[in-house]
């Protein structure tokens, strides 16, 4: 970790900044083609909800398998390479969906795609951990999170122009772009002298570095695991909001593509202002209150969309959602950055959240389940529940009250 007291960012953090940015963004825009095609490839292709809700929870599962391969290549062979590896694999799968004209190759071709997404975020978490102070990491990592929401809105934008005119498939041909990233990321970003000195270590002493690290004692254990079901119910109401909001907004105030797309933006810009306010909170009075206050926050705002009846009411009620709901994305990496030590930073960073979008990414299904039966009150009284459960879990969890501590007793 860089040691440096001046407020002023070294440029290998500004370099590691602006390319864990820009990996987010390319990841983010690639999940969000998805999000804005739904529609049209459950038409086309003659699907119902649930199947259509099934892309994601396929594109979910490959993250699960891909952060679980890459957390651990991570650890062993350094953050800076895998990174590289992961975006080439996203980006080459999204590219090959423009030949997807079945749905069963769509399924095939969106888990590979989540194989490389879901190594992406766990070693960019450790590189933003390992080159910035504890007490800049929230900020640091909800500023690389928002490239993410960056990238939702420039696939928004996309989507309004080509998906009307050259169809859903011709988007993905954007896909590729992140390839180029590779480039930059291999010549500018260097690895922490924290992990080069960690990794000599675990070689001299030949410790072993795998998922049994996370589970050692049952104090780990439950640390773990309270995290696992955090970052469930997180990615549950992200993507079951995502990938569902945009029809719903469709269906609701008889939208166009292009007006959703819209709509959609105002949602993320909400998002990426909820992240700059979550990571100052957590810098500043610790995780415990800002995910306090932003869990139950969700579980009250997550209704307003249903009770809107004019467009910019919509624009406003999509703002306050994305502020409370996805604000918080950026906080699991922090705590998860500070609670595992560095030789197993990058392997607890991704099994942890992409077992929650393994899991939660069934809320795609789900939803879809309940729209074909049921009004959009329970759809949001089933997210409601989902953050009320996720708070009861954080307040209970022994390693955020120690960073809590940690906060005051640096303060004092």
């Amino acid at each position: 970790m860089d040691n440096t007291q001046n407020t002023a960012m070294s440029t290998n953090q500004k370099w590691v900044l602006a390319s864990m940015s820009s990996g987010f963004l390319l990841e983010n825009m690639d999940v969000m083609f998805l999000s804005f095609s739904l529609s049209e490839i459950i038409a086309q292709m003659h699907i119902s909800a649930a199947a259509g809700g099934l892309i994601g929870t396929f594109t979910n599962l490959g993250m699960f398998f891909g952060g679980a391969l890459f957390g651990l290549l991570g650890d062993r062979i350094g953050r800076v390479k895998t990174f590289s590896y992961t975006i080439f694999i996203f980006a080459i799968a999204t590219g090959l969906t423009y030949f997807a004209h079945d749905i069963n190759m769509l399924y095939a071709l969106r888990f590979l795609a989540g194989i490389g997404a879901g190594g992406e975020y766990g070693v960019g978490i450790a590189l933003i951990a390992e080159n910035f102070e504890s007490s800049q990491i929230g900020r640091a990592s909800s500023v690389a999170a928002i490239g993410g929401q960056i990238g939702s809105i420039v696939a928004a934008l996309l989507a309004a122009w080509i998906i009307p005119k050259y169809g859903w498939n011709t988007l993905f041909l954007f896909g590729i772009v992140p390839v180029v990233l590779t480039y930059f990321v291999r010549r500018h970003v260097k690895e922490s002298d924290e992990f080069l000195q960690a990794h000599q270590k675990a070689q001299e002493t030949h410790e072993k570095i795998s998922f049994g690290r996370l589970f050692a004692t049952p104090h780990l254990a439950l640390q773990t695991l309270g995290l696992m079901v955090m970052t469930i119910i997180q990615i549950a109401g992200y993507f079951g909001l995502m990938n569902w909001l945009p029809s719903i907004v469709q269906q609701k105030q008889g939208l166009s593509v292009s007006g959703s797309s819209y709509w959609m933006i105002a949602t993320i810009v909400g998002m990426s202002i909820g992240m700059m306010v979550f990571g100052t909170v957590m810098d500043k009075i610790g995780p415990r209150w800002a995910f306090g206050i932003f869990l139950l926050g969700s579980a009250i705002v997550v209704f307003a969309i249903v009770n809107v009846t004019s467009y910019w009411a919509m624009l406003f009620a999509g703002a306050l959602t994305g502020f409370f709901s996805n604000g918080m994305f950026g906080g699991y990496g922090a705590v998860i950055s500070q609670l595992y030590p560095t030789e197993i930073r990058s392997t607890a960073n991704n099994l942890i959240m992409n077992t929650g979008r393994a899991i939660g990414g069934f809320s795609s299904v789900i939803i879809g389940l309940l729209m074909d039966h049921y009004n959009l009150y329970v759809v949001m009284g089933f997210l409601s529940a989902l953050y009320i459960i996720s708070f009861l879990v954080m307040i209970t969890l022994p390693g955020l009250k120690q960073i809590q501590a940690a906060k005051k007793q640096a303060k004092a």
